[in-house]
C-alpha cells in the first residue's frame, strides 16, 4: 500500500475513528487499531469495538492499493502533530512508514487479515429514511438527556425509535423522567428499535456544518447512519422498551403557560440552595395570588423563593429534582412552555407552548 493524502483531512478522519478504537473493551489488540484500506482514489479508515463501527472515506492519491492496521491513537496523534502538507503512507507487511516533509516514522501494525469483518445492512430488508441534519441534531439532543447510565437495565440506556400513527418517534427514559419527540412525519413501515445512546452521541460528534442530511437504515439487529463521507453502523440493544405512552398523563388538572427563560432563572437560583437536599425544589401555583413559585430550603445555607405572575386556575404544589427540570427546560425550543400538574404523586408534563411534537415528563420527589 502506498498513499499520499492531505494532512488536515487525514487528521480529522483519524481523530474521529480513534475514539471508537479507544472505546473497545473486547480485549483484542487489533481492535485498538485502525484499518487503512487504499482503493481506487480514496483511503478508507475503519475502526470498531464490536458494538459500533465507524468508516471514513477521504480522497487520496493511491500509488498502490492495499490494507494494513495500525494503532489508532498513535497514528492520530502523530498525524495531528505534522505540518499541513501532504502525508505519505507506505506499508510493507505489517509496518507502515509515515512521512511528511522532514518528519518520518515507522509504525508497527498488524496484518489486516485479523481485523473483524464489519456487519452490513441489507437495504432491501431494512427500513430507511433521510432527515435534515439540523432537525436530526435538535431531536436527538431533546431526547438523549433522559437516557439512563444504568447498565443493569440495558433497555433504558438507549433511545427508542418507534412508529405510532404513521409517524416515527424517538423516546428515552431513566425511570425518573421521560422525553418523547416526533422524529419523522410519515413512515410507512413499522419500526421498533433501541439504539444505544452512546452510538447516537458519537453520531452527533461526527456531524459538521457542511452536512445537509443524514441517511438512516434500520433492520432487526443493526442501525446505520450515513453522513457525507462518514458511515456509522451499530448493534441495537436486544431488550424490550417499556410502553412509555401509558406513563404520560392524559388528563392534566392544571396546565400553566410559563415564560421559559424566567423559569430557568428561578430554578437555577433555587438549585443553589437545594444542593444539600439532593436538588429537591418545590414548585407551587397559587390561584388567589396568581403566581407560580419555585423555592428551596437548605438547613445550613438558608432558604430561597422566587415567583412569577401567571394565570392560575387552581392551587397546586409539587416537589421536583432541579437538575431534571433544568434539563427539560433546556431541551424545549419555544420561549413559552406548558407546565402540567395533575397531583403531588403524578409526573409533571412539560411541552412547548407553540408546538406539540415534544413531551418531557418528570416524576415528583416525595415531599
Amino acid at each position: 500500500m502506498e498513499v499520499e493524502v492531505l494532512q488536515d483531512r487525514l487528521a480529522k478522519a483519524l481523530n474521529a475513528v480513534s475514539r471508537v478504537a479507544a472505546s473497545s473493551k473486547a480485549g483484542l489488540p487489533i481492535l485498538s487499531n485502525v484499518l487503512l484500506r487504499a482503493e481506487k482514489n480514496q483511503l478508507v479508515l475503519t475502526a470498531t469495538n464490536m458494538e459500533l463501527a465507524t468508516v471514513q472515506y477521504i480522497s487520496a492519491e493511491i500509488k498502490n492499493e492495499g490494507t494494513v492496521t495500525v494503532p489508532a491513537k498513535l497514528l492520530a496523534e502523530f498525524i495531528s502533530a505534522l505540518p499541513r502538507e501532504t502525508v505519505k503512507l507506505k506499508a510493507s507487511g505489517d509496518k507502515v512508514v509515515v512521512s511528511a516533509g522532514k518528519y518520518k516514522s515507522t509504525i508497527n501494525g498488524i496484518l489486516a487479515d485479523d481485523f473483524p469483518e464489519l456487519p452490513k445492512i441489507d437495504e432491501e430488508k431494512s427500513v430507511g429514511f433521510k432527515i435534515n441534519v439540523d432537525i436530526f441534531k435538535e431531536a436527538l439532543n431533546e431526547v438523549i438527556i433522559a437516557a439512563s447510565n444504568d447498565t443493569t437495565r440495558p433497555a433504558l440506556t438507549g433511545v427508542y425509535f418507534n412508529t405510532f400513527e404513521n409517524a416515527l418517534f424517538i423516546a428515552a427514559t431513566d425511570g425518573y423522567r421521560l422525553a418523547d419527540k416526533k422524529f419523522v412525519e410519515d413512515v410507512q413501515s413499522e419500526i421498533k428499535a433501541i439504539v444505544p445512546a452512546s452510538t447516537l452521541q458519537e453520531v452527533l460528534r461526527l456531524l459538521s456544518d457542511t452536512m445537509e442530511e443524514v441517511e438512516v437504515q434500520i433492520n432487526e439487529s443493526l442501525i446505520c447512519f450515513r453522513m457525507g463521507e462518514i458511515e456509522v453502523t451499530s448493534k441495537l440493544i436486544d431488550a424490550s422498551f417499556p410502553d412509555y405512552r401509558v406513563l404520560i398523563p392524559k388528563n392534566i388538572t392544571l396546565n400553566l403557560e410559563l415564560d421559559k427563560a424566567e423559569l430557568q432563572r428561578m430554578t437555577k437560583v433555587a438549585a443553589l440552595f437545594a444542593r444539600s437536599s439532593g436538588g429537591s425544589i418545590v414548585c407551587e401555583a397559587l390561584a388567589d395570588a396568581g403566581t407560580f413559585g419555585v423555592s428551596a430550603v437548605a438547613s445550613e445555607l438558608g432558604e430561597n423563593s422566587s415567583v412569577m405572575e401567571v394565570e392560575v386556575a387552581s392551587d397546586a404544589k409539587i416537589t421536583l429534582n432541579s437538575r431534571y427540570l433544568l434539563d427539560a427546560l433546556n431541551a424545549t425550543k419555544d420561549s413559552k412552555i406548558l407546565f402540567g400538574i395533575s397531583g403531588k404523586l403524578d409526573p409533571v408534563v412539560i411541552r412547548n407552548a407553540q408546538t406539540d411534537d415534544y413531551t418531557h415528563i418528570i416524576m415528583p420527589l416525595k415531599s
